[in-house]
């Protein structure tokens, strides 16, 4: 037996007699009713949109009920699943107290310079009535006054100082020509002293060259002078 056909009036699909809707577009089919043919692309009568409509409000029902399900159960990223977020660690920061403080450099201790002679020599040809020399020069040649005058700052509380003598040699040695044993007479609470004597006798004596002279009091050097003792 041969079912019947029944063309759908909307989309003019042949369905099965017992068929009650399209099975090409889902609009009820109208058994025993003559097909109308659309007037456009889209159905406008009242069954046709009643049908459609139908089926958009089930699609959003459904759309609605999984979106409601999957709110209810949400689903966590897959991404970094199990994997604490690492926080960073504060950096610590060194006290002033630890090893890692620069420490402070001790300033060098400043050695103090050996003080000189607090005295002071000066030679002459000649001395006033106080001992001081009146026609200062440290060169010396024959037939001329050696003179010199020691000025210290306190009295000399000695009775007598001693000079000693060295010739300079060209490299700078020394060589001794008289001692510095106290000879010279010196007024204790006086802070000068002054003496001279013949050139040619210091030639005779040294020869030519140049020297340096050291005055003690006691074995405290006070004074330092140089002086030349030069041919004419």
């Amino acid at each position: 037996m041969t079912d019947e056909l029944v063309e759908c009036f909307n989309c003019g699909r042949s369905n099965p007699e017992w068929a009650q809707v399209c099975r090409a577009c889902g609009v009820p089919l109208r058994h025993g009713e003559p097909i109308l043919a659309p007037a456009g692309r889209l159905p406008t009568d009242r069954d046709s949109l009643l049908s459609i409509g139908a089926v958009i409000g089930t699609i959003l029902v459904a759309v609605l009920l999984g979106l409601f399900v999957s709110g209810l159960n949400p689903t966590e990223p897959s991404v970094g699943l199990g994997l604490e977020t690492p926080t960073p660690s504060p950096t610590v920061q060194p006290s002033p107290s630890e090893s890692s403080a620069p420490s402070e450099t001790p300033a060098p201790s400043v050695s103090a310079a050996p003080a000189g002679p607090a005295g002071t020599l000066v030679f002459g040809t000649a001395l006033d009535e106080n001992d001081q020399v009146i026609e200062p020069t440290d060169t010396f040649t024959a037939g001329m006054n050696f003179a010199h005058t020691v000025t210290v700052p306190e009295p000399w509380g000695v009775s007598n100082i001693g000079e000693q003598v060295v010739r300079i040699l060209d490299d700078g040695t020394e060589e001794e020509v008289q001692g510095g044993a106290p000879i010279f007479s010196v007024v204790p609470d006086l802070t000068y002293a002054g003496f001279e004597v013949p050139v040619d006798n210091l030639f005779t004596d040294w020869g030519p060259g140049i020297y340096e002279m050291r005055v003690f009091a006691g074995e405290v050097l006070m004074a330092v002078g140089r002086f030349t003792l030069a041919e004419g």
